[in-house]
Formats: structure tokens, C-alpha cells, sequence
């Protein structure tokens, strides 16, 4: 008996002095926690501003990153919707968001077309294009698969990945939140990253 006490009395200790190590625990995501992923890598493209922009410029804010494109009839306009909810939830701290739109459909949406549709969800929202070239490259550096579908009248449409990823201040990458993800759980994900 004296030996289960003194045992018991041992693994409360060390119990104790594991929980005293002075480093916070690692935040609870309502998106899937991808800490340390190896997959991401910074890139730069052109922004719907004409000017070249690199992933690293927004260092100290947290990054939502999206692929989509500006002929999408659904998912793409629901999820800058709900990224232009979040930076409403987010009040002041909105201004520490940083929304990036990737284009996967470099063909059309030129810098100028960008700029007539990703700002009409938040002024501080970001599109950003590039060659055919640049893009392929940064999708398959994120995972995203686009492949464009023929459509009636001669057009076509992509269907793509519809996750996004948030970057926390340090520019790592994060969360993976994937598509329909409420505001409130995005919102959630960003203030942890924001400290």
C-alpha cells in the first residue's frame, strides 16, 4: 500500500512539473491544425494592383489564402463572402487580415479583372494572377488540383480545390479550412492566430 501511495504521489509530481514548463499550450483550431506542414512554399504574383506581391509582404498579419477564380458561379463568391464576414466579426483587428484571392484561371482574369471583382468583397482584399506558368507552380505547391470543364456555348468553367489556408504572423503556415467553414470557426482560427 505504502509503495502504491508513494507512486501515485510520483506521477502527480511529474504530472505537475510537465504542465510547468512555461510554454503556452498550442492553440484549439476549429480548422484542421496543420502546424509544420512541409508543403507551402512562398511565392510572388501579380496583384489585381498591377504590382508584383510576395507571400512574405504580409508578414505580422495573419494570411487566408484561396484559389478560385472570378467565373466561379458559387464557391469562390460564397467563400469571399464569408472571408468578408470574418473581417466584419473581426472589428479593428480586420485590418490584420490579410485575404489573398489565387486565381486558377489565369487566362481570364487578367490584373484588370481582378480588380472589378475582388475588392467588391473587402477593399483590403487581394487578387493575384500570373502566367500559366506561375500559377500551375504555386497550385501544385499548395496541393490545389484546377481543371478547366467545357461548357455549353463554347466557355468553360474549372473545378478546383475549395479549402483555404491560414498563415499566422510569422508566415507559417497553419490552418487548412475547408470549404463551407462558418465565419464564426474562421474567426475563431484567425484571433488564435493573432495572439
Amino acid at each position: 500500500m505504502f509503495l502504491l501511495v508513494r507512486l501515485l504521489l510520483l506521477v502527480a509530481v511529474m504530472t505537475g512539473l510537465a504542465a510547468c514548463n512555461g510554454a503556452p499550450p498550442p492553440p484549439a483550431f476549429k480548422g484542421t491544425d496543420i502546424s509544420g506542414a512541409s508543403f507551402g512554399q512562398p511565392f510572388t504574383l501579380t496583384g489585381h494592383d498591377g504590382k508584383r506581391h510576395a507571400l512574405d509582404e504580409f508578414r505580422g498579419k495573419v494570411v487566408a489564402l484561396f484559389f478560385g477564380y472570378t467565373h466561379c458561379p458559387d464557391v469562390c463568391p460564397t467563400t469571399m463572402l464569408e472571408f468578408a464576414q470574418v473581417a466584419k466579426q473581426l472589428g479593428a483587428d480586420g485590418e490584420r487580415l490579410q485575404v489573398l484571392f489565387v486565381s486558377v484561371d489565369p487566362q481570364r482574369d487578367t490584373p484588370a479583372v481582378l480588380a472589378g471583382y475582388v475588392p467588391h468583397f473587402d477593399r483590403r482584399f487581394l487578387g493575384l494572377t500570373g502566367s500559366e506558368a506561375e500559377i500551375a507552380a504555386v497550385s501544385r505547391q499548395f496541393k490545389i488540383i484546377a481543371q478547366r470543364q467545357p461548357a455549353a456555348g463554347g466557355g468553360y468553367t474549372v473545378d478546383h480545390s475549395a479549402g483555404s489556408y491560414l498563415f499566422d504572423r510569422d508566415g507559417k503556415l497553419r490552418v487548412y479550412l475547408p470549404y463551407a467553414t462558418p465565419a464564426g470557426d474562421i474567426a475563431h482560427d484567425v484571433k488564435a492566430l493573432l495572439g
